[in-house]
């Protein structure tokens, strides 16, 4: 299933979750709805609100309970009328499929060859660091490329969304935690993250961080550790490598960050990015107004955003 957050383009309203069904995009709240009041659960649609939230954060912090009544709802979808509350992909405006979530845990130097070309040594333990919400903006929305920032770089990562709290986790059972699956753009200023020893000021820079377009849910996912990553910058291929070549592995990544800090429902970890950055180029090619990055991982889709300058 894939989860999204949208508005009707034009209206004021605040991001709703919807799903794709087909190449229409589906409120799921209202489906929801719809879904109760055909079991003639009549309490349980008037209360939707409380029951099945619209809002996307505060779905994904619900947990698994949710994701597993989504499921439901998509069935029903399929099997009934819902044109009333369906969209063109024009008529709508997708933003991040988590706007506001509450952890984001990034992991550097997650593959050798990457780590080679920043010149740097395969790390012993994760290199973890964090962003803020401040940063991510959606499939549709512009990478702001602020005067502060010369040198700014993509990065093509898979991410990981969590579905319930997670605690020192195994990992044995810790695909067992995650909800689903999305594309992040590790927007990084190089200049801004290597002027001091810790990178925060470089990676968490207002509205830079795309993630999308959905949230692929993890029944549907399969395996994250045999996906195809790639990355173009204006069409020219700059990453191409497979989730096989992390050092650090999803599994292994819940269980270290787990014993660490307890993961909640919502909170995303940012895996890594494979070499082919622009900064390992020589000489470096680092993005410019107008530069268009797109990332493709398989079984997810493509996330394709703009660079403004501002």
């Amino acid at each position: 299933m894939k989860l999204l957050s949208y508005k009707i383009k034009g209206s004021p309203g605040p991001l709703r979750m919807g799903f794709m069904l087909g190449e229409k995009i589906v409120d799921l709240q209202e489906t929801w709805r719809k879904l109760q009041q055909a079991a003639d659960n009549i309490d349980s649609a008037n209360a939707a609100e409380t029951l099945f939230p619209a809002d996307p954060t505060q779905f994904f912090a619900a947990g698994d309970r949710v994701i597993e009544q989504a499921q439901d709802v998509l069935a029903f979808a399929k099997a009934n009328d819902v044109e009333d509350i369906s969209f063109q992909r024009g008529e709508v405006y997708l933003g991040p499929p988590i706007p506001s979530p509450s952890k984001i845990i990034c992991v550097g130097k997650n593959y050798a060859a990457h780590a080679a070309e920043m010149h740097s040594n395969v790390p012993e333990y994760p290199v973890l660091f964090a962003k803020f919400a401040n940063a991510l903006i959606g499939p549709e929305a512009l990478i702001e490329k602020s005067e502060k920032a010369k040198n700014l770089d993509y990065e093509a990562e898979l991410t990981a969304v969590i579905g319930k709290e997670a605690s020192h986790v195994k990992r044995e059972k810790a695909l067992d935690y995650i909800a689903g699956y999305t594309i992040g753009n590790d927007i990084s200023a190089r200049d801004l993250q290597k002027r001091t020893p810790q990178w925060l000021q470089g990676k968490t820079l207002d509205r830079t961080t795309p993630i999308g377009p959905w949230v692929v849910t993890a029944d549907e996912m399969g395996d994250p550790g045999h996906l195809a990553i790639r990355s173009t910058v204006n069409g020219e291929e700059r990453q191409s490598a497979t989730t096989e070549q992390l050092i650090f592995t999803i599994p292994f990544l819940i269980e270290f960050i787990s014993e660490l800090i307890t993961l909640n429902p919502g909170d995303i970890i940012m895996t890594g990015t494979p070499e082919g950055v622009g900064m390992g180029m020589k000489p470096p090619q680092y993005l410019k107004d107008g530069d268009i990055t797109a990332l493709e991982i398989e079984n997810i889709g493509r996330l394709e955003n703009r660079v403004k300058a501002v």
